[in-house]
């Protein structure tokens, strides 16, 4: 990994940049503490979602809707 004092990513963080999004972490640096750490975002292979829908496809409601029972006590609770 990297190390960078933040002054030197202000003037350079476009080549920093790069290199993030070519795989490589940096870490910024100030007064000889890591304060800060840029990394490439996490691939993700867009898995999440067919398998939230198989998920929510295999959730049985039982009895009247929510919304029907909303609907029933705004009725009935009039004032």
């Amino acid at each position: 990994m990297k190390q960078v004092n933040v002054k030197t990513a202000r003037s350079q963080l476009r080549k920093l940049l790069d290199r993030v999004a070519g795989g490589e972490e940096v870490s910024l640096i100030r007064r000889g503490k890591e304060v800060a750490r840029l990394v490439p975002p996490r691939r993700t292979s867009g898995a999440l979602l067919p398998n939230l829908r198989k998920f929510r496809a295999s959730i049985k409601v039982k009895g009247r809707s929510l919304s029907a029972e909303v609907i029933d006590d705004r009725r009935r609770q009039r004032y």
